[in-house]
Formats: structure tokens, sequence, C-alpha cells
């Protein structure tokens, strides 16, 4: 239409598709699904180095000696850097607290350590020339448990330690500890009818992403450094690496490639110093991939964990008290293990309502492997072990196991054990309802098929263990709570930078984070935001680099609640400065201009009743407008350190499933036959991704559940199994059906009522497959993984 002319109303047909609430289709998809996608460790520079990292075959020892004269004299070797070569007076980086080595100085403190670094023209030439680097390790003893960690004479993995929670800890290898008190559970346990108690084992679990660690540092023509690389954190890197370069911040420029996968298992760092410093010694790029067994020893691991709990509830099912003692065992560095000790200790009741409560959570310095994020954070393990004691006390008082948790389920306006009130939707029990009234997978398919069943349905899979001989099924049932975004004071913001202009006839909008997307779908929710908030059809995401202030990182479920905010907010003053040049330009043809609430939309600004004013085209013509911007959420507060009282969190979310399993309880065989789940996302801004993130949670948990255990040798600290070749994962075999019911109840806090949901599926799977094996056990079963071994007690 003219700018002159009589407005005409918005129809369906000129409606901007692909906003919010639709299953777009990701931008990268196809490209990764037919092999197309670049990832990290396809980048390729035609005159570049390779790196390679000699690592510790010791836990815990003293380096006597390290010489790199042999290696240094390698034919097609440029560099063998060791801690000497450190070219700054920062040598140690970390995320919380800077405790951890660049390369090992002095002493080793785990199994894999980085001790010395080779830059060659190959990788086989950079690989030989680290196998003859000659260290000489003084062996100490190893710190492997508690036990041994808080010793009267135990070594101190770190001497010296000045961060600062070394103030409030019992000894100097504990890294954090964090009470919870409320009310009093002594007290309370007195009107208990039934107590019941357990002790828990959570194995340590790796994020086993697909693409290995790996990138690519070009050294520039300012004496700074320009890194490609796949990480978590784009701007967290930046603030460790450039410091221990000895360079400001601005001289070390930072770009996301292709993410295979994350987890947590990249907020921390793992080649992007060492590929910088090999760049910078050699004057040449210096491309770095870890082989898998390398990736087992180059990023952190979900802590293992010792847990105690007891409970106590009356007769008629009502919970009294819950008292837990949590041990997680961070390794030999801090890496997110304070945070994760928050996590676990302030959503260790889970989802209940418990007025009396007694918690302690601690983390431990080891020389056992270290551990940081990994999906679920510190409230997985504390699920696993609250669950099973709500299936003890249902037992023991006679009761349904899903009723049981209904009786007890928290609700909006709950109080936490915190203190803090549950101020948005917690339907735990209608989850619980639903989860529970999905019809059940058919009994025995197997049997019905006869000669034809498909031996693929049946425990053992393809190795043809059992034709149903022995073969008995089991259901269980379990509910979560886990926290989103980051919790106890943390400044938690993001930034977007959002650019609308005109190019080649047509309003485009263009959409820079620094967000990394490490597979979870948040390009293709940035682009929705943007086409639902400036009513354009045409959006381009911009690269992730550190030219745009910090989007935080990707876990804690925070993206697209924080980014997405961020994305949001931006577009929403972008919008604004565009119907302001609108009103300048055309405001005198209708009086609309200036008192309706106008919207961008197909293009065009409307009115809220859809009468169409102007082309965007007209109204920017060759003006663009930009705008930069950080949004943050509601602030949190850090947790009392004697009571733990504060309001630690900004969201929660819950989510539930039912496990349906057929166990041969002669060779002690698990098929799961079926996941179901149901869980409150708030609103669905892309309903086929959110299946996904529950899907792909979901089996994760089973993995923790029957499979998935990194083994650690418990005399020598030594990691046994760093291969998929023994650490056994999920594949689509394994996979069962996992149908999913989804709730959207809006949280008003949140932008669109979204709530954060990659982590929470994680959580309830877990202890719904073990409890399913239970009751078709009758076993106690008190560890993940379940192993053969523990059903058929051999």
């Amino acid at each position: 239409m003219g700018v002159t002319g009589t407005p005409t109303n918005i129809n369906q047909g000129t409606k901007t598709k692909g906003g919010i609430g639709e299953s777009t289709l990701r931008p990268d998809g196809t490209l990764k699904v037919t092999g197309e996608f670049a990832y990290s460790s396809d980048m390729w520079h035609e005159d570049m180095l390779w790196g390679h990292t000699l690592r510790s075959t010791v836990a815990h020892a003293e380096i006597v000696s390290i010489d790199i004269g042999e290696a240094l004299a390698t034919s097609g070797v440029y560099a063998v850097l060791t801690y000497d070569d450190l070219p700054a007076a920062q040598k140690t980086y970390g995320l919380e607290f800077k405790d951890t080595p660049v390369l090992a100085c002095g002493k080793v403190r785990h199994h894999g350590e980085p001790v010395a670094l080779v830059a060659a023209d190959h990788p086989e030439t950079a690989r030989r020339a680290a196998a003859k680097i000659k260290v000489e390790y003084r062996e100490l003893p190893v710190i492997t448990d508690e036990a041994s960690a808080t010793a009267p004479d135990a070594i101190l993995v770190h001497e010296n330690r000045d961060d600062h929670h070394i103030g409030h800890v019992p000894h100097p290898n504990i890294v954090h500890r964090q009470p919870i008190v409320r009310g009093n559970a002594d007290e309370a346990a007195k009107k208990a009818d039934v107590v019941v108690t357990g002790e828990y084992v959570f194995g340590m679990q790796d994020q086993a992403f697909l693409g290995p660690e790996s990138g690519l540092a070009v050294p520039a023509e300012d004496g700074g450094v320009d890194l490609y690389v796949a990480t978590q954190w784009l701007h967290s890197d930046l603030g460790q690496i450039a410091p221990v370069l000895g360079m400001p911040e601005e001289k070390v420029r930072m770009t996301l490639s292709g993410v295979g996968g994350a987890f947590g298992g990249r907020e921390d760092i793992s080649m992007q110093i060492h590929a910088c410093l090999l760049a910078l010694r050699t004057g040449k790029p210096v491309k770095m991939v870890y082989n898998r067994f390398e990736s087992f020893f180059g990023h952190v691991h979900r802590h293992p964990a010792k847990l105690w709990y007891e409970h106590g509830a009356t007769k008629d099912g009502k919970l009294t008290h819950m008292k837990c003692r949590i041990v997680l065992d961070g390794g030999a560095y801090a890496s997110a293990s304070p945070a994760v000790v928050g996590n676990a200790s302030s959503l260790s009741v889970g989802p209940y309502v418990v007025e009396d409560v007694d918690i302690e959570a601690i983390a431990l310095y080891s020389n056992n492997p270290p551990c940081g994020a990994m999906r679920g954070f510190g409230a997985v393990q504390a699920c696993f072990a609250y669950e099973a004691q709500m299936d003890k006390l249902a037992a023991k008082l006679d009761m349904d196991p899903v009723e049981f948790r209904q009786l007890n389920a928290m609700e909006q306006g709950t109080l936490l054990p915190t203190g803090q009130p549950c101020d948005s939707p917690a339907p735990v029990a209608e989850l619980l309802r639903r989860v529970k009234a999905m019809p059940m997978p058919p009994e025995q398919q197997w049997l019905a098929a006869g000669e034809q069943a498909d031996v693929r349905a049946l425990p053992g899979g393809l190795s043809n263990t059992t034709h149903g001989e022995g073969v008995v099924r089991g259901v269980g049932y379990a509910v979560g709570i886990k926290n989103v975004g980051f919790s106890e004071g943390f400044d938690d913001y993001s930034t977007a930078k959002v650019r609308m202009e005109v190019i080649n006839g047509e309003p485009v909008a263009t959409v820079h984070t620094a967000m990394a997307e490490v597979g979870q779908g948040g390009v293709t929710v940035h682009a929705q935001i943007a086409r639902t908030e400036l009513g354009v059809t045409q959006v381009t995401i911009h690269p992730a680099d550190t030219q745009v202030g910090s989007a935080g990182s990707t876990s804690a479920s925070r993206q697209t609640y924080v980014t997405g905010g961020a994305v949001k907010n931006s577009c929403e003053l972008v919008r604004e400065q565009v119907l302001e040049i609108g009103r300048r330009k055309f405001g005198s043809y209708h009086p609309a201009w200036a008192t309706a609430e106008l919207l961008l939309e197909g293009g065009k600004v409307v009115t809220d009743g859809g009468e169409v004013l102007a082309d965007l085209v007209d109204v920017l013509e060759d003006e663009a407008v930009e705008v930069e911007e950080e949004w943050r959420h509601r602030p949190t507060e850090a947790f009392d350190l004697r009571t733990g009282q504060g309001n630690g969190h900004v969201q929660y979310s819950f989510a539930a499933h039912r496990a349906v399993v057929e166990v041969d309880t002669e060779l002690g065989l698990v098929k799961v036959i079926e996941l179901a789940c149901a869980q409150d996302v708030g609103k669905a801004l892309n309903p086929l991704s959110v299946l996904g993130q529950i899907q792909g949670g979901t089996i994760q948990g089973m993995g923790i559940a029957v499979m998935e255990e990194i083994v650690v040798d418990p005399v020598t600290a030594k990691v046994r199994n760093p291969s998929f070749t023994d650490y056994l994962l999920p594949t689509i075999l394994d996979t069962p059906t996992i149908p999913v019911d989804v709730l959207e109840l809006a949280d008003d806090h949140a932008p669109y009522g979204l709530r954060g949901i990659g982590e929470a599926p994680t959580l309830s799977s877990t202890p719904a497959v073990i409890a399913a094996i239970r009751a078709a056990t009758g076993l106690e079963l008190d560890r993940t993984p379940v192993r053969p071994e523990h059903l058929t007690g051999t």
C-alpha cells in the first residue's frame, strides 16, 4: 500500500510465519544430518601446526624432572612447552577460583593432568614427540574418598588455599560445605509413625559428547590471537585465557566453532590455553583435537556421590522430617563444585513439602578426576536418593507410591527448605497423575510373536541371550525438581545485539549474541523471537563471538530464558525505534500512529486491530536500527552459610517419569520398554525442540541408571575405562518408546512464560528406571548404575 492510501486489514496469509509457538526447522539441522556441518575438529588453516598434550601417567606425584631434549630434536617439531615456558605471572585458571595450573608445576594431582605441550607439522609427529618427553615422578599417597581426604594426617591436595570458601569448611580438603537447617528435624522425628533410612552411591558419569575437544588458534598481526573453539561459555573462557597469556582481553578474540554436544563438559577450559600458547610461541596457527581416550581426561565429569537419608512420615502418609548428608567428590580441582554443592543441598528434599529438615552437602578435593558441570548439576544425585526414599516410605505404609508422592507434593506458594517461596506453578501432583494415566505398553510383546519375535525387544537384545525365559516386568515412578539459571546471587545476565534494515528490498533482522549453540536449538529460538517481535521473515543469526557482550554459559537450562530474554528485549527496543521513525515520517497520514497500539507483522506496521499503516521497507528505507543491551532476570541471593536460608534460585522446573522395564533375572540384563514423561514447560517456544530436549534428557538419565560409569581404581586413582568400548552409552537399540505429555503453565516472571526444560527430564528418569528394576526383582538397589552382578548376586 502507499503511505497515503487507505489502511487495509492484515490477513492470515500476510502474518509472519516461523515465530514462537511453531516447530520451525533448525537452520543447522539438515547440514548436521547430511554430514556437511563444519564442527570445530573440521577447521583447517593451510600453514597450521598440530598441538598435542603430554599427560601424567600417575594420579599424585612430585615431578622430579622433565627432559624435553629428544622431543625437541624430533624432525617436524616446532615447540615443546612446560610450566617454565608460561609467559605470564598468572599460571592458573578456574571457573570459580583459579586453582588449576595451565601445565603441572612441581606436582600432578590427578591421572591425565597436562604436563607438557608439543607443536609439530603433523599430528602423528606431535604425538610421537610427546611420547619422547621423559618425566620422572616421585609418587605420593592418593586421596580417593572422604576418609582419606579428612583424616587428621591427610595430605592436602592443595596447600595454602586462599579462596573464599576456606574460612567455612572444616578441612582444607573440603572445597565447599552448605548446610540447610529449617525447623527442628529431631523434634519432628518424634511425630513419625514410620522412619526409613538409606545409604546411596551415585557413580561418576561422563558427558560423552560425540565431538571431541578441538580448536584452532591463529596468531594475529597485533600480537594477539584469534581462537576458534567449541565451548559453552565464550566470555568465561576469555576471562581465564587472557591473564595466563599476559594479554588484555581485547587481544584475545574468540569465535564459536561447530560444537558437537556439551552437557556441561565444555564449561571448563580444555585445550584453549594450550593452543594459544603454541600458536604464539611458533608464530603459526595451531590446531588441537583430542582423541576419545584423551577426551576422557580433558574435561570434567559428573560428581560421584554418597548420600545418607532419613525420612519420617505419619501413618496417614504425611512427611514429618528429613535428614540427609551428601558427599560429592570434586576431584583434584574445584571447577564448579561449590555451585554443585549449593544445588545438591537446596534441592535435596525434592518437590515435596517437608517443614523440618537438617541437610549437609560437601564437595571434596581428591586425586580422582576433576568433576564439575553436567546436565542436572547436583540435583540428579539427590533425586536418585530421595525418590528411593519415597518408595521405601510408601511400601512401609502400604500406600501406592504415586499417591504417596501426590499427598506430599509441593505446589505454588510452598516454602522450600531454604525459606524461599515457590512463586510460579509447581504442578507436581498433576504431572504424576498424567504420567500414571498414560496407557501401559502391551505385556510381553515378544511372546505373541512366537518364532518371529524380535530379540531386540528382549533383555540382551541382539546377543540373543533369552527368548523370554526368566524375564520379569517392573514399573517404577519418579518426579524431580531442578532450578533454572545461575543461582546464589550470581549476576546472571545476557547480551543481545539486534539490527534491522532493508536488504534487497526486504526488511531483515540480524541477531548477534555470544550464546554457544551446542545442539540445544538456541539459534532456532532466537530467530523465532525476532520474527515474533519484529514481524519479519528474514532473520540472520550472526556467528557467536566475543565482539558482543557476554551471553553467559549454555548450561543450567538458562539460555532460552536469559539470552532469549535478551533477544526479546533488544527486539522490543528496536521495534520502538522503528515505530518512532514511522511516526515521524507518516504520523500525519493516519491518527492510529499516535493513538493505537502498534505492532510489526508480516513486514508491515499494523494496529492491534489488524489495520496496516505502512510497509517496513517504506519506514526504514536506507536507515538501519541497531540495539545492543544486557538483560537480567530477577536477582537471587547467596544461601546463609550456617542455615542455608535465602532466595537462591530464580525458577524451578518439574518432570515426572514412569518406567517400564523387563529384566532377565537369570543373567541380570535389563531392557527398558518405555519411559513415559510428563513435564511442565511454561510455554513451548518450539514444540518439536521441546520434545527433543525431553526425550534426550530422559535417555541420558536412563544411561545413568543401567550403563554409564567412569570406573576409577580406588588404590591408584587411575581411570580404568577411558573409551567408548568400556564406557557404555545407550544407543538407538537401547532407546525405549518415550511418550511425552507437555503442560504449559506460564511463569509470569519469565519471557513468554517459558520455563527452562533441558535438565529436569534427566533427574527423574534415573530413579524411575531403578524403581522399575526394584519392582521386577524385589532387590534394594541403592547405587547407580545397576549392573548385572547387582541383580544376580554374582
